[in-house]
């Protein structure tokens, strides 16, 4: 079932989430709704908070060479921790809780992460490149942050403005 994603400034998404602690066939429903919802709205990924759930689950599902985001190369991911952070990189984000707004953000270039898939059990992985990148993305997400505040003042100030204008005109 394709879920609503709730759009910034709604209060929602500055909630903490909360670990999972039952793997059964509910978090595999939401998993999958979270999927599907997703795929429909175009995005990379998607913090269970986006559609309103505070549990510690995320997705990302990446592009291949052709562009196609195949099923196989998604990650569900609960409960998640960095272990490690290295380097870093400036990349263009954009979110679906904040459509048709983009911008560079600083992030650590690689990092070893665990979390538990969607049976339970625990996986600990290095990640660079864009992986990386969504990944500490939706982690933030689960914390209650968008990738907007890490934004220079003057940039927040005028995406602020922005932001608000749109909204007014209803886009």
């Amino acid at each position: 079932m394709i879920r609503d994603i709730i759009v910034y400034p709604d209060n929602r998404l500055r909630k903490v989430s909360k670990d999972v602690l039952k793997f059964d066939t509910e978090l595999h429903s939401l998993l999958d709704d979270m999927y599907e919802t997703m795929i429909a709205k175009e995005g990379i990924g998607l913090a269970a908070i986006q559609i309103g759930i505070d549990k510690n689950i995320l997705l990302i599902n990446l592009a291949d060479e052709e562009g196609r985001q195949n099923k196989e190369d998604l990650l569900e991911v609960i409960n998640p921790k960095i272990n490690r952070l290295e380097g870093s990189e400036i990349y263009q984000e954009g979110c679906l809780s904040i459509p048709g707004y983009y911008d560079d953000i600083k992030r650590a270039k690689q990092i070893n992460v665990e979390y538990f898939d969607r049976f339970g059990k625990k996986i600990v992985r290095d990640l660079d490149g864009l992986l990386a990148i969504a990944m500490q993305h939706e982690m933030d997400h689960l914390k209650g942050h968008l990738f907007i505040e890490k934004l220079s003042y003057l940039k927040r100030k005028k995406f602020e403005k922005e932001w608000k204008k749109r909204l007014k005109a209803g886009k």
